[in-house]
């Protein structure tokens, strides 16, 4: 039986509700001769009148997905009826996108959008991919628009506003910030020496002015997923 239910409207009518029961939980999408985004082989099932297609990529977006483990290469289903995603250990959140906002999402972020948002990309610096481990080139979804998005999580968000300030944190938890905060990776603290003492990794730190989404904590089931996964490629 479904324990919960999330719901938010935007100016279209797509409806993104969040469902979960056992542990699970997964995305109920309702449309009314509307469209919607969705990572790519993200569907479950879906029942009404829809049909799905996929956008023709630009040559741009075939480029990055060869170079990149972000696809932006995703479905779109259009017509009247409800579309169920498929189900995770970790979570969602849904995000409204505000007129003028322009969001940057972090790798493998992206879950589903309703179709009043334009998806684009975003690479960050070489230096910044570099010192990330993640090569030369570093793409991400972008997104711009007004309508509301879903961010595929490991667990409980919160919010940061910056204003011409500094988020600091020990790891990928910031999953969504908005175009006014740049991303560096350095270390912590000032001196080679601290550094090396202090035990603690190279920082991403965040600076500007404008919106983060935060996710230090994961849902407990999805981190000992990872424990187990992590233990098996160990054992290996």
């Amino acid at each position: 039986m479904v324990g919960l239910r999330v719901a938010r409207r935007s100016q279209s009518m797509a409806t993104f509700e969040i469902e979960h029961a056992e542990g699970m939980r997964w995305v109920k999408v309702e449309l009314v001769n509307d469209d919607v985004r969705t990572e790519r082989g993200a569907l479950n099932h879906m029942k009404g009148m829809l049909a799905m297609d996929v956008p023709w990529p630009t040559l741009k977006s075939w480029w990055v997905s060869l170079f990149s483990d972000e696809s932006l290469v995703r479905p779109r289903y259009s017509g009247t009826g409800t579309v169920y995603l498929d189900s995770s250990l970790g979570g969602y959140h849904l995000l409204k996108v505000q007129r003028g906002e322009t969001w940057i999402l972090d790798t493998k972020s992206f879950w589903a959008s309703d179709g009043e948002i334009k998806l684009s990309i975003h690479r960050e610096g070489f230096l910044t991919a570099w010192w990330a481990d993640q090569g030369w080139f570093w793409y991400k979804t972008s997104l711009l628009g007004e309508g509301q998005v879903v961010l595929a999580v490991d667990g409980p968000v919160e919010e940061i506003v910056l204003e011409n300030d500094r988020l600091i944190v020990d790891g990928p938890f910031v999953v969504a910030r908005t175009q006014g905060i740049s991303l560096r990776i350095k270390r912590p603290t000032k001196s080679l020496m601290s550094y090396w003492l202090s035990g603690q990794a190279r920082a991403r730190v965040y600076e500007g002015t404008g919106r983060l989404i935060l996710c230090t904590t994961p849902y407990w089931r999805q981190r000992m997923q990872r424990e187990r996964a992590s233990d098996s490629v160990n054992y290996e």
